[in-house]
């Protein structure tokens, strides 16, 4: 069995420069668990392939196409592969997101 312990996950290195780490890596899919500290966002990008959030702590923005609203602790929201998205915390309180790419990505994202 294998786990893999947030805190214990090394902090992977991203254009966008916060705390995000990588919980799984397969073929078949990506999980990525991300903090943002008040204030702290992730720069507009788009994936080539669909992704979904989990929002674990917090009320982050979130961004997928066109619209951006706050998102409650406890929701998921899709994103289909080719849309720009991006996460901010625009609120006085820590917010960690749960982020799943499937398939696993064969190219990176393009930031805008």
């Amino acid at each position: 069995m294998k786990i893999a312990e947030v805190q214990k996950t090394p902090i992977v290195e991203t254009p966008h420069k916060v705390d995000v780490r990588q919980l799984y890596d397969s073929e078949s899919a990506q999980a990525m668990h991300i903090t943002l500290q008040p204030g702290e966002s992730l720069k507009p990008h788009i994936t080539p392939v669909d992704v979904f959030f989990y929002i674990l702590e917090g009320k982050p923005d979130v961004r997928v196409g066109d619209e951006t609203i706050p998102v409650r602790k406890d929701s998921l929201v899709e994103s289909p592969k080719g849309i720009v998205h991006c996460l901010s915390n625009q609120s006085d309180v820590v917010a960690r997101i749960l982020v799943v790419k499937a398939p696993k990505p064969t190219s990176q994202a393009k930031l805008l």
